[in-house]
Order: structure tokens, then C-alpha cells, then sequence
């Protein structure tokens, strides 16, 4: 997502690009294919909303400065309720088609295996950064390399979904058109089913990390077994939550639990089970989903699994243009950073391409104001995090300045959110104004 941001923002200004992706030639454990932009996790951008929502804030603001990545997902975009989800193999199929169909880009499928020494570099390396090239990261940084660990949830083929025990239906049946209200297909369980369910899935055989290895994990991408292990009811208040849903089947019976699935391609033949990473082994996970109501004949396109990935203390390693302190010729972007989703990812890519163009063309580029969501993500990556407990990190508006009470600091939250999103997109607009003003002169 990053390094392909990055390179769109770079030809966009006449930059000509060379792309180092070492995919086909090279795999991993969780990508399938050699396409540029390949969705690994979830096929969500999460919320749309620009002015109650940062992640909605963010979409806005890449939309405003021509992002690749927001123009791509709005034309592969499916019913999600009030999120914006994707066909992930359209999406990477047609980030991939504009990248190396473009005159100015080059696209090398090779391994890069250590640090450059000259030229204009972004190293956008996504969640699973070859080993070896980690490791020359960290013998040029003298820091520890910092990993923690990120789950898959599975696919499921929707005509193997139990439809006379399912229903369709968004959350608050929220959306503006039928097909946005019956988004999600929703599997409904009994208190017994569910403790069932907890018991199964506590009991199931799970991955075994290698020694010396610690299992780290980013909270908003956390195993579904390791949820339920923190208390049997976390994940009725996680993604089990039965609230804004009505049973199509059962009107006046309300579930103690509800399994989500959102469709995961345009045909909607394909649906991944919402929130539902996990690390137990595959054997174990057709038995325990398969007891989810709706479920019980389910046959699965792809099972879950669990991955390591890396990023770097960006608050120590990093200036405020996302150079690495000890060899400025070469920016970080992206997941490496240490900020966490796609759109947090390809934001990084963006700024660190117009960073890029900035240096090689010799303008000067005003700093990205505080008060925005790309700004307030770089800011607290580069400087405003403390290097000591760096963790990845979401978008939020708690990275966010505070409000004057002029635009909502002491009223309510939803006074508050629409103060933050009016601030951000106003001063956005500047800044890009500003920028382009620099260029054009």
C-alpha cells in the first residue's frame, strides 16, 4: 500500500520511479500472489465517516491530494454499511495494472537484501519485510528490531452459508440503499451455543511460537482466541456484540451473540468472518467454525493464521521527513514505521512520496500541520510517540492538538469529532495549496 502510494505521488509530479517488489519470486507466508497493493488481513478501510470518524478523515484527506490507493478502493468498493470494503483482488489487480503500465515507473521483482548507499530511496517493506533485508535494517540502526505479532481471519464461500439460520443485515441497518443495509450476513447464537463456542475455541490446538519468541499483539487485530482468554464475555462486547441486529428468522427473540461475515469480493461469493483472526491450527478451525450457527456446512476459501511483523522505533530512528537519521537519503513509509491498516500505511506512502519529490526537485515543503490526520499520524511516528513504549498505532483524534472552545473542545464528543474533521480538512486544503504553489514555481 505504502510503496505504492508513494510511487503514484512521485510520477504524478514527473518523477520517474523504479519499484523493488521481490513478490512472486520471493514470497511470504500470508501474500498469494506478485500483485502491487495485495490485501493480506481484512478487506475493510474501515469507517468512511469524514467528519465523526479519524480513519473517515484520513480517506478524505488522501482523496483530496489524488491518492492512488482511496481512487482505486472507491472503484472496487462493496455494500459495507458505513465502511468502505473492497474486492481485494480487483483493488490489487488494478493498483498493479497503473503502476506498470505507467511510462515513469519501472517495476523490478527482485529481493533487496541491504541498505542502499546512494541515490533517493522509500523503503515501504509493508507487514513482512524479508528477513534478510531486517536484519541489515537493524545492523545499521544498533536497535533491536521490534516485531509484534497480526492474525488473518478466514474466507468463507457464501453459497455454503446456511441462509434458513443466517440473515442479511448491517448493523442499525445502516446505509443508504438496501444493498448497504444487508451488508453483512449475520449468524445468530444462543447462550449455551456460545458458551459452547468459547469452550471449543479455548481448547482448540493453536500455533506454537519458536523459542525465544514473544507473542506481542496489536490490540485491534487481536486473535479471537485471545480475546476470549481475557474474560468468556469480551468478545460479546467485541465483535460478537449482538446489538443493532435482528433476527430475520426470529423477530421477538433477541441472540446472545452474533458471528458477522461481510463480503470479501464483488461477486459476493466470498465472505470473511468479521473480527475472527485467529492462530489455531487449521484442523482446529473447521471444527470450531463450524459450530457457529449458519456455519455448520461451511467450506473455506482461505483459514486463518497468525504472521510476524516487524517495524522500527520510528521516534528515535526517524527525522521529521521520515529520513532514517543515519543515512538521510533513505525514507521509511508505511506499516515499518509503525502505524497500523491499510489507510494509515498508504497515508505514509503519500507523504513520504511528496517528501521525496520535495528534496529531488529542491522546493521547500512546509511541515503537514498537526491539526490533520496525515499530520497527526507523521508527527507522533517522528518525534511525538515515546520511543521507549512504541507500539503500532491507529489513527485517532487522541493524536490529535486539542480544540479551542470555538470549534467544540468543551462540548460534546460528537461537537468535538465534527470540530476536528472541520479543522483538518481546512487546513489540509492549505497545506496542499501550499505545496502546489511551491511547485508550480
Amino acid at each position: 500500500m505504502a510503496g505504492s502510494e508513494a510511487a503514484w505521488q512521485a510520477t504524478s509530479a514527473g518523477i520517474p520511479v523504479v519499484i523493488h517488489e521481490m513478490r512472486p519470486t520471493v514470497g511470504t507466508f500470508a501474500h498469494r500472489s506478485g500483485s502491487l497493493a495485495e490485501m493480506v488481513c481484512s478487506n475493510s478501510f474501515r469507517s468512511d465517516d469524514d467528519e465523526q470518524n479519524a480513519v473517515g478523515l484520513l480517506h478524505w484527506e488522501m482523496r483530496a491530494a489524488g491518492g492512488l490507493i482511496m481512487r482505486t478502493a472507491d472503484a472496487h468498493r462493496l455494500p459495507a454499511g458505513g465502511a468502505l470494503a473492497v474486492d481485494r483482488d480487483a483493488f490489487a489487480e488494478s493498483v498493479s495494472r497503473t503502476l506498470r503500465t505507467h511510462p515513469l515507473i519501472t517495476v523490478s521483482n527482485e529481493e533487496v537484501t541491504t541498505l542502499p548507499s546512494t541515490g533517493c530511496w522509500i523503503m515501504a517493506t509493508g507487514p513482512l519485510t524479508s528477513a534478510t533485508l531486517a536484519s541489515a535494517i537493524r545492523d545499521e540502526t544498533g536497535a533491536d528490531q521490534l516485531a509484534f505479532f497480526d492474525a488473518i481471519a478466514p474466507i468463507v464461500h457464501a453459497d455454503t452459508i446456511n441462509m434458513d439460520v443466517a440473515w442479511l443485515q448491517s448493523r442499525y441497518d445502516k446505509g443508504e440503499t438496501e444493498e448497504e443495509r444487508t451488508a453483512y450476513i449475520n449468524c445468530p447464537m444462543t447462550h449455551a451455543q456460545y458458551d459452547a463456542f468459547i469452550d471449543a475455541m479455548l481448547a482448540a490446538d493453536k500455533t506454537v511460537f519458536h523459542e525465544g519468541e514473544t507473542a506481542g499483539y496489536f490490540d485491534g487485530c487481536l486473535p479471537v482466541e485471545v480475546m476470549a482468554e481475557r474474560g468468556r464475555e469480551t468478545l460479546r462486547f467485541g465483535p460478537m456484540k449482538p446489538v443493532g441486529l435482528t433476527n430475520a428468522h426470529d423477530p421477538s427473540t433477541k441472540p446472545y451473540a452474533v458471528v458477522q461475515l461481510r463480503r470479501d469480493n464483488a461477486l459476493g461469493t466470498l465472505y470473511n468472518i468479521v473480527g475472527f483472526q485467529t492462530k489455531m491450527k487449521y484442523g482446529a478451525q473447521t471444527t470450531v467454525f463450524r459450530m457457529i450457527p449458519g456455519l455448520e456446512n461451511a467450506e473455506f476459501a482461505r483459514l486463518g493464521g497468525i504472521h510476524r511483523n516487524t517495524f522500527i522505533n520510528s521516534p528515535t530512528l526517524l527525522d521529521a521527513q521520515m529520513r532514517l537519521k543515519s543515512r538521510p537519503h533513505i525514507r521509511f513509509a508505511g506499516q515499518i514505521t509503525g502505524v497500523e491498516g491499510y489507510v494509515e500505511s498508504a497515508a505514509m506512502g503519500l507523504l513520504a512520496g511528496r517528501m521525496a519529490v520535495a528534496e529531488i526537485t529542491g522546493r521547500p515543503l512546509a511541515p503537514v500541520p498537526p491539526t490533520t490526520a496525515m499530520g497527526a499520524l507523521v508527527h507522533h511516528i517522528t518525534g511525538g510517540a515515546d520511543a521507549k513504549t512504541f507500539q503500532p498505532m491507529n489513527v485517532n483524534f487522541g493524536l490529535f492538538p486539542p480544540l479551542d472552545a470555538a470549534r467544540g473542545g468543551r462540548k460534546g464528543r460528537k461537537d468535538r469529532y465534527k470540530g476536528y474533521t472541520d479543522r483538518a480538512k481546512a487546513d489540509w486544503l492549505a497545506w496542499l495549496g501550499q505545496d502546489a504553489r511551491a511547485a508550480a514555481e
